[in-house]
């Protein structure tokens, strides 16, 4: 047992210089354990917690977390608001944290008002980790989601690309709720900063709807007749702005976010120019390899890696990658 304490010591040391390390890439698949396996019990349940339970999005980050599941001989459940509601959402968290779980992975509806709610977690014993749409000034152990600043930089950089480096774009989004908050700066300063000839004329909550997202798309392109472009920062609306320009006849450039099939449809036929296609295994995995690290004192707490600002969050960036036509066939059944 000590023996195997000490090598896994020396696999968490690693990994926690990796995570001080990384930059957007492509992360490993599992941890080298082909040797030594460290392995927790059957009956220690993991939830995951989401909103909007049924989109497609989340498939492939619960998938993650039921890999890791596999891997560390846990048991996990999969828990959300059905709606994008963020008072169903702390309901839901108040359930799970009345079953004493091993451990939460949580993606925040709401950048604050959930912060009470992760710290009662906490408090009472129960580990969190973030994924996909932080809260930052919870006590949350850790955030593992795309570094939305910079892909809303690599989005400006291919809507620069698509217009000619000039004219007139709007945006769809949701304002308030982190990631999608960060998406737009990133996008807006750097169109600001490296290409001042392009304008955004419009920002527009399209609150995560496909005909919410259709409508506002309309006004915007009916408001400026010289829109060149449209970028979305969620997947239903990105759909419903393609089928508004579809239902206007309109050419004008839409970068879109995420990988649902009917997304990538669209970018193979052209009704979506781009779409940027975020980490989101990486998100499900790596979420439950650090909770179980911590239930077991496999790894410090925040406190004690952040000796100088106790309320540091660890922070791995999950990648983002353009997707066009050209590459549009990687990304099916991934």
């Amino acid at each position: 047992m000590k023996k195997l304490l000490v090598v896994y010591g020396i696999l968490i040391a690693s990994f926690l210089m990796y995570l001080y390390q990384y930059q957007t890439r492509e992360l490993p698949a599992v941890f080298d354990q082909e040797d030594e396996k460290v392995q927790g019990e059957v009956e220690d349940t993991y939830v995951m917690v989401t909103f909007m339970v049924g989109i497609e999005y989340w498939k492939e980050v619960v998938k993650g977390f039921e890999d890791a599941a596999e891997a560390l001989n846990v048991s996990v459940e999969y828990r959300g608001a059905t709606q994008y509601d963020v008072n169903e959402q702390i309901t839901v968290l108040e359930q799970v944290i009345a079953r004493k779980p091993a451990g939460i992975a949580l993606t925040a509806i709401h950048p604050e008002r959930l912060n009470a709610t992760i710290n009662k977690a906490i408090e009472a014993g129960i580990p969190v980790v973030l994924f996909d749409s932080n809260a930052p000034d919870s006590k949350a152990a850790a955030f593992y989601g795309t570094n939305n600043f910079i892909a809303g930089e690599k989005a400006a950089h291919q809507m620069a690309k698509l217009v000619g480096n000039d004219g007139k774009v709007g945006v769809i989004t949701l304002p308030n709720q982190s990631n999608h908050i960060e998406r737009v700066n990133g996008f807006q300063q750097t169109l600001k900063e490296e290409y001042p000839n392009i304008q955004v004329v419009d920002v527009k909550d399209g609150k995560a709807e496909k005909l919410l997202s259709k409508q506002a798309a309309i006004e915007m392109m009916k408001a400026h007749s010289d829109l060149k472009g449209l970028f979305v920062t969620e997947a239903n609306g990105g759909v419903g702005v393609a089928e508004a320009k579809a239902q206007l006849n309109r050419q004008i450039e839409i970068i879109s976010f995420d990988t649902d099939k009917e997304t990538l449809d669209m970018v193979e036929n052209g009704s979506i120019s781009a779409t940027m296609a975020q980490g989101t295994w990486n998100m499900g995995y790596w979420s439950l390899q650090y909770l179980f690290h911590l239930q077991n004192d496999l790894i410090l707490s925040k406190s004690k890696l952040f000796t100088d600002d106790a309320t540091s969050t660890v922070t791995m960036d999950t990648g983002i990658t353009v997707v066009t036509k050209e590459n549009v066939g990687e990304f099916y059944a991934r």
